[in-house]
């Protein structure tokens, strides 16, 4: 478009679960004196577009062929659904039914996958996933965190470390994260709030393995088998009353046209939806560095080789504290009275807001009646603003700019 500088049987069944779980926790710190020393070390190894070796010696395991099964479908006259009495059959987190109930009977797996450097892509499994939360990690940089509950996929990555915000996400949605490495402290805080739920050694093959390559990018999970390491960890396995999001393919009145969202966390990485017809679903591009301007490309699965595709994007607003220029900690927790969020479905932009009255369950979104918004069936991309991020509308254009806090 433009040059910047950056998918069978029908069920009827109705489950009444009134009953909403909140557990509170007690938030836990980071030792920051520690701070300017994480950041220098992180700006030292912020990748390039040149491949970077891991500085390890352990031994190389190749991954096994990238293979996933989609195993949700919609059902027309499910809807509307949630946000609470999901159907048995009904993945919460997307609004889909599933062929085998019993997926759902485990805890959501959130993996980090890095978006740079850019020789690390096109990325593995994310069309797979239910959601993913993409955030800022400094330097201009960002980085995603995919939740897979309703289907599994055995290539997801390229793996990257942990960063403050993850467990406050793993937590909402009852998970286990899979991550390679993190700074001590911040692994320490990731712990502290998950404990054994965390996994991050390359020494767990099938659940995270290095292709051989033995490169910043070479680290690649398998949903399914991080699963049963947890299992084995005595991490319990079960269906969490996952209640709050809400579902239905009849498009909302009050929108605004948005055929095209970017948003850039710096001028040398605009990312970029674009809204498709034929399928309803937003398209995924990303930028090509090539010289002095930045192409947009299509952001591909390397599983399916095809662009990815998402039935709603998010854009919450959230408060960011900056310890050190690529240690950030963000205020996803214990938002109680709500905070700016723009949704996008169908081609269509809502204001909304987002909140997490609990720790333990999934980020809500309201809309301008205090009603729970209710998003398009499917697989959601939610994108983490600083508050004072800037918001412009050019037609049917929305673009986002990212500022602290």
């Amino acid at each position: 478009m433009m040059k910047l500088k950056p998918q069978i049987k029908w069920f009827i069944l109705a489950v009444l679960i009134l009953t909403l779980a909140a557990c509170n926790g007690n938030t836990t710190s980071v030792d920051l004196s520690l701070a300017p020393t994480y950041a220098a070390q992180t700006l030292a190894a912020m990748p390039t577009n040149t491949m970077e070796p891991v500085p390890t010696s352990t031994a190389t395991v190749v991954v096994p062929t990238a293979t996933a099964t989609a195993t949700e479908t919609p059902v027309t006259e499910l809807y509307p659904v949630g946000p609470v009495g999901f159907p048995e059959n009904v993945n919460p987190l997307t609004g889909l039914v599933v062929d085998d109930p019993s997926i759902l009977d485990r805890r959501p797996v959130l993996i980090k996958v890095a978006n740079q450097p850019i020789s690390g892509r096109p990325h593995a499994g994310l069309s797979f996933a239910d959601m993913v939360f993409e955030y800022y990690i400094g330097s201009g940089g960002n980085r995603f965190i995919a939740l897979f509950y309703g289907q599994d996929a055995d290539m997801i990555g390229p793996v990257r470390s942990g960063r403050m915000i993850d467990p406050y996400l793993v937590s909402l949605y009852e998970g286990i994260l899979g991550m390679e490495g993190a700074y001590i402290t911040v692994r320490e805080h990731i712990v502290d709030i998950l404990d054994n739920r965390m996994i991050s050694s390359k020494e767990l093959c099938p659940g995270l393995c290095d292709d051989g390559r033995m490169l910043v990018t070479s680290v690649f999970g398998d949903s399914e088998a991080l699963t049963k390491i947890a299992a084995d960890r005595g991490v319990v396995q079960q269906r969490y009353l996952l209640e709050g999001m809400a579902f239905d393919p009849e498009v909302p009145e009050g929108g605004k046209t948005a055929n095209i969202i970017t948003t850039q966390f710096s001028t040398v990485n605009p990312e970029e939806w674009r809204y498709d017809e034929e399928s309803g679903d937003y398209l995924r591009w990303t930028d090509n560095e090539s010289g002095e301007v930045i192409d947009l490309i299509p952001l591909v699965d390397r599983i399916t080789d095809e662009q990815l595709a998402f039935s709603n994007v998010v854009v919450i607003f959230v408060s960011h504290i900056e310890h050190a220029p690529t240690l950030h900690d963000m205020a996803i927790w214990d938002n109680t009275f709500g905070q700016r969020a723009i949704a996008f479905r169908d081609g269509q932009a809502y204001e909304i807001t987002w909140k997490t009255p609990s720790r333990t369950q999934p980020i809500q979104l309201i809309d301008d009646s205090g009603e729970t918004f209710r998003l398009k069936p499917g697989n959601t991309w939610v994108v983490v603003f600083g508050l004072y991020s800037t918001v412009d509308t050019i037609a049917d254009h929305w673009s986002f700019t990212f500022l602290m806090p």
